[in-house]
């Protein structure tokens, strides 16, 4: 049985974890709920103990509390649960609670817990907007982030203060669909190291100005989740520029090819699979301009092309399970699976995903694509129009059943 531990602070949201204990309980999950003080002032906590069957935690020491007893039974209540748990919930999370997280701060029972709990915690901010959009807030966030806390942000909306803006929390089923997601995780890639590249290259004019394309790293962020969720180590390889992923991963960030061609040479070694998702500039410039270049007289450019880091990873390991992105323009789906099956053999992949980047409403920048996955025997199964998250997890079945 899985359990959960559901934090919660004072925030006026503190009504709505009612239902997703309930919910949660109906779903065969063991709930735990601990509370702040300032939470039991909004709900009593006997609701919840009516509804997961276990006793509320409120407080470090209790009027009862006797260390005679903690050294002789050797069970300390904090670290007892937190060794439970299969997921840490902390909903809603004040900005407060955010920051002692984030500094370390243990004081109450959901900070001392969070301290001591090995497995994911996933945030969920409730505040004011004016707090939630406070440097201070949104600096202890990213801490939060880089510490490998899950935040699920904000939604916006009227508040219970009447403002406008972002700051509610979300509705009890999307919460439930993210704390379905991690207690749903698997170990299909447990133990494998997967590096993903996301987002589009830049190649630099000057020292100021740069070509790109319109890559904005979508895909690779919903692989680089799908691959979490079926328990692999994911290296991201992400350009500065585009999407950030929901989950924490090893992350590197590249602007120009060249910049990501020496992570692979760095990392490389270290993977079993490779998703190589990033769009890289097919062109360099040649002898781009050193500082600022004039704006007052035309400027020409001379782009040259560059060499294909997809044809060198297979030569730098050549035991990586290779997964390679072809996009094409305006073609017929048997043209388009021919010459990516071709590209595929090039590169020595054992795997290439293909779409029409001509598609005006799906692929760059979109939210959705319609791809080919392509093996390595040239056996084509079309994706059709769909969401970029439901494609990244068809393209991790694959791999998994490849591999298997």
């Amino acid at each position: 049985m899985k359990t959960v531990l559901l934090g919660i602070t004072g925030g006026i949201a503190a009504f709505k974890m009612l239902e997703v204990a309930s919910d949660l309980k109906k779903q065969g999950v063991n709930v735990i709920v601990i509370m702040t003080p300032s939470a039991t002032m909004i709900v009593p906590p006997k609701k919840f103990e009516d509804i997961t069957g276990n006793n509320v935690y409120t407080q470090l020491f209790t009027n009862s509390f006797d260390y005679r007893k903690i050294l002789k039974s050797r069970i300390v209540d904090h670290v007892a649960i937190a060794k439970q748990a299969s997921l840490f919930v902390i909903a809603p999370a004040t900005a407060n609670n955010i920051a002692k997280l984030a500094n370390g701060i243990a004081d109450d029972y959901i900070t001392t817990t969070a301290l001591a709990v090995k497995c994911p915690v996933l945030i969920f901010p409730s505040m004011n907007t004016g707090m939630w959009n406070h440097p201070a807030t949104q600096q202890n966030v990213t801490k939060l982030q880089s510490l490998g806390y899950i935040i699920v942000e904000p939604d916006s909306g009227k508040l219970a203060c009447g403002d406008e803006g972002k700051g509610r929390l979300p509705h009890v089923s999307i919460i439930e669909t993210e704390i379905n997601k991690l207690l749903q995780k698997t170990d299909d890639l447990n133990g494998k190291t997967v590096i993903i590249t996301s987002g589009g290259t830049m190649e630099k004019i000057d020292d100021i100005r740069f070509i790109t394309n319109k890559s904005s790293g979508k895909m690779g962020a919903s692989l680089a989740d799908a691959c979490f969720l079926r328990g692999a180590n994911v290296i991201l390889f992400r350009a500065k520029t585009s999407i950030v992923p929901r989950y924490p991963h090893e992350e590197y960030l590249f602007e120009t090819a060249d910049e990501l061609e020496q992570l692979f040479k760095k990392y490389l070694h270290t993977a079993d699979i490779c998703i190589h998702a990033a769009a890289v500039s097919d062109y360099t410039i040649k002898n781009p301009i050193i500082g600022k270049s004039s704006s007052d007289k035309p400027l020409p450019l001379e782009l040259t092309p560059r060499s294909k880091i997809l044809d060198k990873i297979k030569v730098m390991n050549p035991h990586i399970f290779l997964v390679a992105f072809k996009a094409e323009w305006n073609l017929s789906q048997k043209k388009l699976i021919e010459l990516s099956s071709k590209r595929l053999i090039k590169a020595s992949a054992d795997m290439i995903i293909a779409n029409d980047v001509s598609h005006k409403e799906i692929g760059f920048g979109s939210d959705e694509n319609e791809v080919e996955i392509i093996d390595s025997k040239s056996v084509a199964t079309h994706i059709p129009r769909t969401s970029k998250i439901v494609i990244a997890n068809l393209i991790v079945d694959r791999i998994v059943t490849e591999l298997a």
